[in-house]
């Protein structure tokens, strides 16, 4: 049994025996919709949160993303780092957090997925047993926020061994047609394989870092490209030029047919390799149906992958890699 919180959504989920479905599916409804919250257990969990905060400022690798996000969406909630801040999380209380869910958890935004051997009509069976009777608490019709970017460059001093540096731009948020090509370029550039050209130049042919990565985050109005690589104070400025190069590189040269081939292979892979996994794939599904109102085949996803062409990524390439509009968050 677990949960986990991102922006913009939260998923309550559990694995088991299949002979306890039943059970999990009243456990997971009563989580959901008639948890009490009681202030003991609140003020517990404040310490436990307010711990995870200190760790995340002990691990400036994964604080210099939060800190970027806030830096490229200044003043906006999607730049907010979830975990607040230790005062914001000593004035939860009880009824705060209740109205919080009354407010968010709206029964016209939750989706209920099951990944498994459980026949169909078991599922549903046991479905409108557990759900059919929960009250209607619609969401009230929200405009799409607007979003101002203006790139920007800082340095924050950081008692650390390495220089951690962020360079990124926001990017084509969730309903974009252009987000699966963003995810490819992604991969190419910086992606978890270690053929990606970030790994190569920086870290295997100059030495210059041990954890280099790109990555790219779509929301569901707005979205993030960022790179990340940490090193020694005395090769930040070459390591900055080796990672520009390799964003000119892709504005400038195309993708020959060799290259786009391996390329699309490697990404449909990661893609099968999720399918495999069964929580992953209830987590890929439940927010497919959330965000798009259907679940699309895998097979689909590679015809789309596939109908992606070299100029299409160059000119994705241009338009967020161009050095007018990113932003560089350096940790010194």
């Amino acid at each position: 049994l677990n949960a986990y919180t991102t922006k913009e959504e939260t998923a309550v989920f559990a694995s088991f025996l299949k002979d306890d479905y039943d059970r999990a599916i009243e456990i997971l409804h009563d989580i959901t919709f008639n948890s009490i919250l009681p202030e003991k257990e609140i003020e517990k969990e404040k310490d436990v949160i307010i711990e995870e905060i200190n760790s995340y400022l002990d691990n400036p690798a994964e604080l210099i993303f939060d800190d970027f996000e806030e830096l490229i969406f200044a003043g906006q909630s999607i730049g907010h780092n979830i975990l607040g801040t230790p005062e914001t999380v000593k004035s939860f209380t009880q009824k705060s957090l209740l109205d919080f869910i009354s407010r968010n958890y709206n029964t016209d935004q939750i989706v209920f997925c099951s990944a498994g051997n459980i026949p169909d009509d078991k599922m549903i069976r046991l479905f409108k047993k557990y759900f059919e009777n929960v009250p209607a608490n619609i969401r009230a019709k929200k405009n799409p926020a607007e979003y101002s970017y203006k790139p920007c460059s800082v340095t924050k001093k950081m008692n650390t061994f390495q220089n951690h540096c962020i360079i990124g731009n926001v990017a084509y948020n969730l309903k974009d047609e252009r987000r699966l090509g963003m995810f490819l370029l992604n991969n190419i550039l910086g992606g978890q394989g270690l053929n990606s050209r970030l790994n190569l130049s920086l870290r295997e042919k100059n030495g210059l870092a041990y954890n280099v990565e790109s990555s790219y985050n779509p929301y569901w109005d707005t979205g993030a490209f960022s790179i990340y690589f940490g090193t020694e104070s005395n090769h930040l400025n070459r390591s900055i030029k080796v990672a520009m190069g390799e964003l000119a590189r892709l504005r400038t040269e195309k993708l020959g047919i060799l290259q786009l081939s391996k390329a699309k292979s490697q990404i449909k892979g990661y893609l099968a390799r999720g399918y495999e996994n069964h929580e992953s794939l209830m987590l890929s599904l439940g927010k497919s149906l959330l965000i798009f109102n259907k679940i699309e085949r895998l097979e689909d996803t590679y015809k789309k992958i596939d109908k992606i062409t070299s100029p299409e990524l160059m000119e994705m390439a241009n338009e967020v890699f161009d050095p007018a509009r990113l932003s560089t968050l350096i940790y010194k």
